[in-house]
């Protein structure tokens, strides 16, 4: 899916905040949860996420999605990672 379509949903999906991410690696986000539903597309490097007893790698064109207070871990190799994501608030 391209930049575009994806904002464009996330839009019309009721996403209220679309930020784009731009995280320098190698880093490590320790164990935490944001107060809003997520739903982001990697567009650039990788990030690797461990929530609910599974860890997943995303790269770039794929996309996942989080539940607000959902507690998860974030880490990411040494090329960090650029994301575009949608923040639905209550």
């Amino acid at each position: 899916m391209d930049r575009q379509v994806f904002e464009t949903e996330l839009k019309r999906d009721g996403y209220d905040e679309v930020v784009t991410g731009n995280t320098q690696g190698p880093k490590h986000n320790a164990e935490h949860s944001h107060p809003y539903d997520v739903r982001a597309m990697v567009l650039d490097g990788a990030i690797t996420l461990a929530w609910e007893g599974k860890t997943q790698t995303y790269r770039p064109g794929e996309i996942f999605t989080m539940a607000r207070n959902c507690p998860h871990t974030e880490t990411f190799g040494p090329e960090g990672a650029v994301t575009l994501a949608g923040r639905k608030h209550l």
